[in-house]
């Protein structure tokens, strides 16, 4: 059976991406429902998905991507515009589930996708209400080490006996986790010390954990640092995108929690820089990031 697999793939590798690439999209879908409804604490199961005037949708109209294009983007009950961002998270999930089919052998693929789907969901509701809810952090973290555990492939091992290679990539991914939550709470309170007030939330310190669960120790170092370059570039183009056209490009909060104006002192979200600096070592940054912990082994 395995072998038939394996010749049909190879056969007609269109037809397994355009598979992995509509699954993406109905999985974009459902993390729709999961950024809008977590927030508030709803079920992402019931009620099905319904208008915002409160009429159900019909199944015909809640095709991933094609529904927004075919409604031109409003909805078919009572005309209400809908954000273009549901087909953009449709397709984003899309092309990354894509991404991992043809970078990863398929065990590493389909862990990643759950990488990439727990990024997704933290990245834009930390970017709406600069939280990151408890499933994705701690059932994040929970889902890494299952899935090392199950896949060791995620982390690179393999070996003849299953056990051994699953041994060693479940402690890989709990030193991921312990240096990535211990690297940002640390750095947190450092922070807090210097500045008098508190610099980061403790939602990053375990997301941060989550994520290394998933990419390792090294990863978790890499989103740490390259998450605040990310940061810090993003914040001066926003910066000076506010300032040129007067339209707020990234959400500030005071650090009692109030709205605020972006500029020094306010609370920007640190969930996605983590998230796609992750990704960024997870997808292509790996191979340089080893190399250069390898580079400095013999230092110590």
């Amino acid at each position: 059976m395995i072998a038939q697999l394996h010749e049909l793939m190879a056969e007609l590798p269109w037809l397994f991406v355009a598979v992995v690439g509509i699954i993406g999209a109905c999985v974009g879908s459902f993390l729709n429902v999961c950024i809008y409804r977590i927030p508030k604490e709803e079920s992402v199961v019931t009620p099905r998905s319904h208008c915002g005037c409160g009429q159900p949708i019909a199944w015909y109209d809640n095709i991933p991507v094609l529904s927004w294009f075919l409604l031109r983007g409003r909805a078919r009950c009572c005309g209400r515009p809908f954000s273009f961002r549901y087909p953009a998270i449709e397709l984003l999930t899309a092309a990354l589930f894509v991404a991992c089919w043809l970078v990863f052998p398929p065990t590493k693929a389909l862990a990643g996708a759950v990488l990439c789907s727990i990024v997704i969901c933290a990245h834009f509701i930390d970017h709406d209400h600069m939280i990151i809810p408890d499933v994705f952090t701690v059932g994040g973290a929970a889902a890494g080490l299952l899935l090392s555990l199950l896949l060791p492939a995620l982390h690179g091992q393999f070996h003849d006996y299953f056990v051994i290679a699953s041994t060693r990539s479940g402690l890989d991914a709990v030193l991921g986790l312990f240096v990535g939550s211990a690297l940002v709470l640390w750095i947190a309170l450092f922070a807090e010390a210097v500045l008098k007030k508190e610099a980061m939330g403790f939602g990053d310190v375990k997301y941060l954990g989550a994520l290394g669960t998933f990419v390792g120790w090294k990863g978790a170092v890499f989103a740490m640092f390259g998450g605040a370059m990310l940061g810090c570039a993003w914040f001066v183009l926003a910066y000076g995108w506010k300032k040129i056209t007067g339209k707020t490009a990234l959400p500030a909060e005071t650090p009692e929690g109030q709205p605020a104006e972006l500029g020094l002192g306010v609370h920007i979200p640190f969930g996605p820089m983590l998230g796609l600096a992750a990704l960024l070592y997870f997808f292509w940054a790996h191979n340089l990031v080893d190399a250069y912990f390898r580079d400095l082994q013999p230092l110590f």
